[in-house]
């Protein structure tokens, strides 16, 4: 599988964010976007995920597929979007059922465990710590197989044992064909090309 990305160009607020953007991405790649803050990485982010239109240019798949965009890509941005008063595993469920689980993604219990939350699975996500409901967050990514992962920070709030776990989810999600754009400040322990987003917002 391919992503191409030609002449893109995103408008936020009234104002252009970037524009022109192109690259192409191949499967098992990854692609990490740095720049200062309001560059547009998170922008990217989102308008590669459909969440946001573009003003100018071309996002594709290749080959073609009838599925719309929001279905081939897993989007974790800032928010955890966890429902706080589900407990871990209740909010795995809901997401497996929403992506689609029967994809060939993993159980609730068994991406928990991955990212070592197998003893706070039955924890309401309002007792979990930042870093806990982080990884909850980060855990859906295996619940369900989609081809493109969209990851603004994914690092943020984990300790060092946690991004080195999501560094092995990553490199694992690469080694089966999968693509990855992430946008971060912190360093990815990842054989990755670099786009640099320059232009304030």
């Amino acid at each position: 599988m391919q992503l191409s990305v030609s002449g893109l160009s995103v408008e936020r607020g009234g104002r252009i964010v970037f524009s022109a953007l192109s690259f192409t991405l191949q499967a098992g790649e990854s692609l990490v976007v740095t720049g200062r803050n309001g560059a547009g990485k998170s922008s990217l982010l989102r308008a590669l995920a459909g969440l946001l239109p573009s003003a100018e240019g071309a996002i594709s798949y290749a080959p073609a597929s009838d599925e719309p965009l929001y279905e081939m890509t897993h989007y974790v941005g800032h928010a955890d979007a966890l429902k706080s008063a589900l407990t871990a595993r209740e909010n795995l469920a809901f997401f497996a059922a929403a992506l689609g689980a029967g994809r060939g993604g993993c159980s609730p219990e068994t991406a928990l465990d991955a990212f070592g939350l197998g003893r706070v699975a039955a924890l309401p996500c309002a007792y979990l710590s930042a870093g806990q409901k982080r990884r909850v967050s980060l855990a859906k990514l295996l619940v369900a197989k989609r081809p493109l992962w969209l990851l603004d920070e994914p690092t943020t709030a984990l300790d060092a044992a946690s991004q080195e776990t999501m560094t092995k989810v990553m490199q694992a999600h690469l080694n089966e064909g999968g693509m990855i754009v992430a946008a971060t400040h912190a360093s990815l322990d990842l054989a990755a090309r670099e786009l640099r987003l320059g232009a304030a917002a």
